[in-house]
């Protein structure tokens, strides 16, 4: 069968998905929700504490994936499975997100529920969509193939995002009684438009297939078994073990500031408008950044560029304690549009370098499950800093201050984990396990 690697209608189709569901990590995660849940279904609940239940919900869902997520791997990888796999997590997502607009004022758990649920849809959906992209792209594309994914992501993200803004700035235009229900029907368009943009990835991209196709008891049994072998493998595998924990720790920082920062922007006295248009920048500066990073990599190399998004990070976390106006939280969300992408982007790509192809998408399950897991400490060490600081005396913006600067801790603990892993002998670790 021809290879589609390096192909137009491969890449391009693969990558549409994350033009689709960018959309819900930045309305959803990153945009509204953390508004729509302080507001609306949290209303008279203190900052600190709010913030600390979003955090504790982001970890749970972090967990749920993380302990399905090898297995569903391995499971996808016997059958031949993995966009079979997409396809379900796909449909969970958009239909937990849609469900959103049916939440009414003050029913924070229902909402938090379903954001929950949309989560895994969402996370679950990506462990099959970047154990893709070996499919689509060779080695020598592969960064440039994972940034241009990362790039349309802010861009398609950025677009639906500026017009449900609109909605909610204007909601007179549209006929909604108030940006309450603007917020509600943004929702629905995430839903929409996530469904739509998936499309090509299940109709174009064809699936490699690894091994004989067998029963679903066959397949699942098999997938058990594998990931038993695989457990056994990794104890041995220093560089891919060695970079899944630095990749554990500085990723945690990233979805951490994705997921916390409008909600922390408002704990220190922010308005939600100015947070989400300083949001609405990011995205599209992180659009070019994103395929920069990818050429950056070429150029100096995969890790170096890393070296680069994680040392500006940990500024970010630093300058983010002490800013105390408006125009610096605009400065700050076009700096981490620099690297967001960057980082996300690459470190996909150096991982599908060191990992053997036929076990991709279990391999994936690892690195999903490993960022599933980190975000369980992230928005818990915020909500813990900031709830103990609280507990001292400190007043709740100081408390919630302190609280977002304890994340640059994972920066640079990631950043020295990195430093010590050797792309090339990964590389030789991968060759030998897939000719066993």
């Amino acid at each position: 069968m021809k290879t589609q690697q390096d192909t137009p209608k491969a890449v391009i189709s693969w990558a549409l998905y994350d033009w689709g569901n960018s959309a819900f990590a930045t309305t959803v995660m990153a945009g509204f929700f953390p508004v729509f849940f302080k507001q609306f279904c949290a209303p008279g609940v203190d900052a600190v504490t709010s913030t600390a239940r979003l955090g504790f919900a982001n970890s749970i869902a972090g967990v749920l994936v993380a302990l399905c997520a090898p297995l569903l791997g391995a499971i996808a990888d016997r059958g031949s499975a993995k966009k079979k796999f997409l396809t379900f997590f796909l449909v969970m997502g958009v239909v937990m997100t849609s469900a959103l607009y049916m939440v009414s004022r003050g029913e924070w758990q229902f909402a938090l529920f379903l954001y929950i649920m949309a989560i895994i849809g969402f996370s679950g959906g990506n462990i099959f969509y970047d154990s893709l992209l070996p499919a689509v792209a060779s080695e020598e594309k592969s960064d440039f193939v994972s940034a241009l994914g990362f790039g349309l992501g802010y861009l398609g993200g950025g677009i639906l995002f500026s017009f449900n803004i609109f909605m909610i700035m204007k909601p007179e235009v549209f006929g909604f009684a108030d940006a309450s229900e603007a917020v509600k029907v943004s929702f629905l368009t995430v839903g929409v438009w996530w469904s739509i943009f998936s499309i090509p990835v299940l109709l174009f991209v064809r699936e490699p297939r690894f091994g004989a196709e067998g029963s679903f008891l066959e397949t699942v049994s098999g997938g058990f078994r594998q990931l038993g072998q695989t457990f056994r493998e990794l104890r041995h595998l220093k560089t891919i073990f060695l970079f899944l924990i630095a990749y554990w720790l500085y990723i945690d920082g990233v979805d951490t500031i994705i997921r916390m920062a409008v909600d922390y922007g408002m704990s220190i006295g922010f308005d939600p408008k100015d947070l989400l248009l300083a949001l609405l920048l990011t995205q599209f500066v992180g659009f070019p950044a994103a395929i920069a990073f990818g050429w950056m990599g070429g150029r100096i190399g995969t890790k170096r560029a890393i070296f680069i998004a994680i040392a500006v990070y940990t500024m970010v976390c630093v300058w983010g304690a002490f800013m105390a106006h408006r125009y610096e939280f605009y400065i700050l969300a076009a700096t981490i549009g620099l690297v967001q992408g960057g980082i996300q982007a690459l470190s996909r790509s150096f991982y599908t370098r060191i990992i053997p192809e036929d076990k991709a998408a279990e391999y994936f399950g690892f690195y999903n499950m490993i960022g599933k897991f980190s975000i369980v400490l992230g928005p818990v060490l915020i909500g813990s800093v900031a709830l103990f600081m609280q507990s001292l005396g400190f007043a709740s913006q100081t408390a919630s201050r302190l609280g977002i600067s304890s994340v640059a801790v994972l920066f640079i603990l990631g950043g020295v984990c990195l430093f010590f892993v050797n792309e090339e002998q990964g590389r030789k670790e991968a060759r030998h396990l897939s000719d066993r």
